[in-house]
């Protein structure tokens, strides 16, 4: 049985943009996350396991077994400072091959008519990390700068860099800072409906998250003893470091980096509905494959 193939190069309303970006995902599911699990799974692992080792470590920063009052552990300060190091680090691979591995999936997708070469994508997330690092650079100094600012510039800002990769990845003659130029351009073609599927988009991924958070939540409230009602201040130091707890964490962790996989193919959507809403590209292109039928 066939799959249907979902056309990217065309507009759509607020509804369309929010059943394709889901519909897509399940239609290519299989084949879909197993590429993006080949590519970056092994920088995710990595990720998990830093994330856990800081977790571990984390919890000895402060003692406050003495008198109630925390006591600086300078023994562990290098420790806990090359952990973090490791984590960040291996934080923004992960990311970054993530999106990449995501963006280059629709590409072939897309250049090939639902047929997806793992091998192209493969290649083309391999050489253009360093581009990808660049772009991620300057997207979270522009999130940053505007969560300064006030809380709507955050509301304005999120939408372009919401796009600014698939600028780069389906737009290739176009370097990083182009990309990143560019996204603030296009947005402003159809911002409102970008601005409200990106939005409902955010609240699906929170809720989400919320869901998969639940048994750490749960955990969490039994083992510090906030439903018996005989919670123990000196206890609450070492809980940090509960394997059980950690190993919550790192799972709820990995689940949401998974789910962020919807921001990033919404994304692509709406970089295709106001592209197409400027261009035309996709429905040229379908008007002169009709011809070439009639011929």
């Amino acid at each position: 049985m066939n799959k249907p193939y979902i056309e990217f190069r065309k507009q759509r309303d607020f509804s369309s943009i929010l059943s394709d970006t889901f519909g897509f995902i399940r239609n290519e599911f299989k084949p879909f996350i197993k590429t993006v699990i080949n590519i970056a799974g092994p920088a995710i692992v990595v990720f998990m396991i830093a994330l856990a080792a800081y977790n571990y470590v984390s919890g000895d920063v402060l003692n406050f077994s003495s008198f109630g009052e925390p006591s600086f552990n300078s023994s562990s300060v290098f420790v806990i400072i090359t952990t973090a190091i490791f984590y960040l680090i291996s934080a923004i691979a992960a990311y970054i091959l993530t999106v990449a591995s995501v963006l280059f999936y629709i590409k072939s997708y897309v250049d090939n008519k639902g047929v997806v070469d793992p091998t192209e994508v493969k290649t083309n997330v391999h050489k253009s990390f360093w581009s990808f690092l660049g772009l991620s650079f300057l997207k979270g100094i522009t999130l940053f700068i505007a969560a300064l600012l006030c809380f709507l510039p955050v509301f304005y800002a999120m939408i372009p860099m919401a796009i600014v990769f698939s600028i780069y990845v389906f737009e290739p003659k176009r370097s990083t800072s182009d990309a990143y130029s560019q996204s603030f351009k296009l947005v402003n073609i159809d911002f409102w409906t970008a601005f409200g599927a990106f939005l409902i988009l955010g609240v699906i991924y929170y809720v989400l998250g919320m869901v998969f958070s639940i048994p750490t939540v749960i955990y969490t409230l039994i083992s510090t003893g906030v439903f018996s009602g005989e919670i123990d201040p000196a206890n609450m130091s070492t809980f940090s470091q509960d394997p059980i707890l950690i190993f919550l964490n790192v799972l709820n962790t990995f689940f949401q980096f998974f789910l962020n996989i919807i921001l990033i193919v919404g994304g692509a959507i709406i970089y295709f509905h106001l592209h197409e809403k400027t261009n035309f590209t996709g429905t040229y292109d379908r008007i002169s494959e009709i011809g070439k039928i009639e011929d």
